[in-house]
């Protein structure tokens, strides 16, 4: 038994979504966070990250490492890196690579930005041929996108629960729908304090296989959530916790540390 690939990489990117850069920080300004995620209540990774402020330019860098059930996930791991300008109260990123690995299989993405739109995209090694069911990405798919970070963190004046978040991780388009649900109390190491809890459904757009059973089942699955609470220099909601439910049980990743 293993969790396939796609929801891997989804743990992984709503772990990232919950980084916010402190602005306003003095120049060289750093900050370091950590998640961890497990699968029921066993541990299957951990998560850590350092943001790094130097004037208007931000830096995240996370590794993504697997602590247990090697059977599982197939020692998956990765290294990502984010860097981009802070442009009134949000991000504008800039570029975007991931260095994933699962087992002996090893991806490299490399994306850049330019004004919200992707402008280059990178990947090793060169996808072979798709088949007759692989959606394609278009260039209007790459339009008004974010990066795998930036896409959750909403400004504070706004409904955060309803949005439609736009993301492209370097291989698929997608929209995360975020609804309603309820107010919830968190604590993340030293930090509590109350969080929103939103729904979430998952909307591919582009660069999948039709008919693949991981895609399937996130797309139809229901219990999805994330609770976003405001961070204390950003002033903007940020994830503390993410509820993903799959065929063999439901991962959590939680926030050990957070800018409450």
């Amino acid at each position: 038994m293993k969790i396939s690939t796609a929801v891997i990489r989804l743990a992984l990117g709503l772990a990232l979504f919950g980084v916010s850069p402190p602005m306003g920080l003095a120049a060289d300004a750093r900050y370091e966070s950590a998640y961890s995620v497990t699968l029921g209540i066993l541990p299957i990774a951990q998560l850590t990250f350092r943001t790094t402020v130097d004037g208007d330019r931000y830096r995240i860098d996370g590794r993504f490492r697997a602590t247990g059930l090697a059977e599982v996930v197939r020692e998956v791991s990765a290294e990502s890196r984010i860097t981009g300008r802070l442009v009134g109260a949000g991000l504008s990123p800039e570029r975007y690579t991931l260095d994933y690995r699962s087992g002996r299989k090893k991806s490299l993405y490399d994306v850049s930005f330019a004004n919200g739109n992707v402008v280059d995209v990178k990947v090793e090694p060169k996808p072979r041929p798709r088949s007759a069911r692989w959606v394609p990405v278009t260039a209007a798919d790459l339009k008004s996108v974010m990066d795998p970070i930036g896409a959750l963190l909403i400004p504070g004046n706004v409904d955060v629960c309803s949005q439609r978040l736009p993301v492209f991780d370097g291989e698929s388009r997608m929209d995360l729908v975020l609804g309603p649900k309820r107010t919830e109390t968190f604590s993340a190491g030293k930090v509590k304090g109350e969080a929103i809890v939103c729904s979430v459904r998952y909307e591919p757009r582009s660069g999948y296989r039709k008919g693949r059973k991981d895609i399937e089942y996130l797309k139809s699955v229901e219990g999805m959530e994330i609770w976003f609470a405001k961070t204390a220099t950003l002033k903007l909601y940020a994830p503390v916790y993410a509820k993903i439910p799959t065929r063999y049980g439901t991962v959590h990743v939680s926030a050990d540390t957070f800018d409450g």
